[in-house]
C-alpha cells in the first residue's frame, strides 16, 4: 500500500476521476458562461462578440443596481442572523436533558423542505387579502404590505423573504455548531469548573474560542449560499413589485430565460461570480482563525 501510494501514476490515477469531473461540470461552464458574457445573442444568428459592451449596459442598468443592493443586504442580515441565532439555539440544546433530538429534528425540518413550497406557504400567509392580514383585521388593525411595500430603502418585502430564509435554514447553522460543541471534550468543561468558573465565562471562553473553525465554515456557507439564493424568493416575489425585491440570481434567470437576453444574463452570472469569490476570498484570507488542539 506504501509503494502505491507513493506512486505518482498511481496518485495520478486516483485524482483523474475527479480533474475530469471538475473540468467537465465546472471550468469548462465557467469559461463558457465568462465567453457569452462578451457576445451578444439573437435568434438568427447566435452568438457574436461585442466586447464589454454587456458590461457597460449593466452599469446603466437601475435594475442591476438594485439586485446588487438586495443581494449585498440579503447576505448581511442572513450572516447575522443565521449566526446569532443558530448559535444560540445550539447553546440551548447543548444544556438540554429531555427533548433534545426532538427539538433538532424541529428546527432542522424546514431546511430540507422544498424552497420553492415554502415561498407559496408563506407568500400565502403574508399576502393582503388572507393570513396574517386576516388575523390582525379581525382585532381592528390594519396589516402592512408584507410583500408589496416598496416605500423604504430596503423594501419591506426584502425584510420578510430574510425572516423566512432564516426560518428555513438556522436549522444547518444549529446543527453545524452543535456537532462541533459535542466534539469539544468534557475535561476541558470540567477543568473550568474546578477552577471556578461560571456556565457564562465557560461559554465566553472556552466554546467560543473552540468554535472559531466552525464559524468560519458556517458563516461562509452563509454567505455565499445567500448570495446565489433564488428559489424562495422567486416564488415570494418574482422579483417584483416594479423590480424592487430583485437579486442577482433572479435577475440572472429572468433577463436569460424569460426575456432570452442569454448574453446579458451571462453577464450577470459574470458579476455574481466574481463577488462571491471576492467575498469567499475576504472571509478565508481576511478572518483569522486560531486552531487549538483538544
Amino acid at each position: 500500500m506504501n509503494k502505491l501510494l507513493g506512486s505518482k501514476k498511481a496518485f495520478f490515477i486516483f485524482l483523474l476521476p475527479g480533474i475530469v469531473l471538475f473540468t467537465l461540470i465546472l471550468f469548462i461552464p465557467v469559461i463558457r458562461v465568462i465567453y457569452y458574457s462578451l457576445c451578444d445573442y439573437d435568434v438568427v444568428n447566435g452568438y457574436s462578440y461585442v466586447g464589454g459592451n454587456n458590461f457597460s449596459d449593466l452599469m446603466k442598468d437601475d435594475v442591476f443596481w438594485i439586485s446588487v443592493k438586495n443581494s449585498v443586504f440579503f447576505m448581511i442580515i442572513s450572516a447575522v442572523t443565521q449566526q446569532i441565532v443558530g448559535l444560540a439555539i445550539a447553546a440551548v440544546l447543548m444544556n438540554m436533558k429531555r427533548g433534545k433530538n426532538f427539538f433538532k429534528n424541529v428546527y432542522y425540518l424546514p431546511s430540507v423542505l422544498s424552497s420553492a413550497a415554502l415561498g407559496l406557504l408563506w407568500q400565502f400567509i403574508f399576502s393582503d387579502a388572507f393570513g396574517i392580514n386576516t388575523l390582525l383585521k379581525k382585532i381592528g388593525i390594519e396589516g402592512p404590505k408584507w410583500l408589496a411595500d416598496t416605500s423604504s430603502w430596503i423594501v419591506t418585502p426584502m425584510w420578510v423573504i430574510a425572516f423566512v430564509a432564516l426560518w428555513q435554514y438556522v436549522g444547518q447553522t444549529m446543527m453545524l455548531y452543535l456537532a462541533q460543541m459535542t466534539s469539544i471534550p468534557k475535561d476541558i468543561y470540567e477543568a473550568a469548573s474546578i477552577d471556578g468558573a461560571t456556565k457564562t465565562q465557560t461559554f465566553c471562553r472556552v466554546t467560543l474560542p473552540l468554535l472559531k473553525p466552525m464559524f468560519i465554515t458556517t458563516l461562509s456557507f452563509n454567505c455565499l449560499g445567500s448570495l446565489k439564493f433564488f428559489d424562495l424568493i422567486y416564488t415570494m416575489t418574482g422579483g417584483g413589485p416594479n423590480e424592487k425585491t430583485n437579486v442577482l440570481a433572479v435577475m440572472l434567470y429572468n433577463q436569460s430565460f424569460k426575456y432570452s437576453k442569454f448574453a446579458y444574463g451571462s453577464a450577470v452570472a459574470v458579476v455574481l461570480l466574481g463577488i462571491s469569490l471576492v467575498v469567499a476570498l475576504i472571509l478565508n484570507v481576511g478572518i483569522k482563525v486560531d486552531n487549538y488542539e483538544m
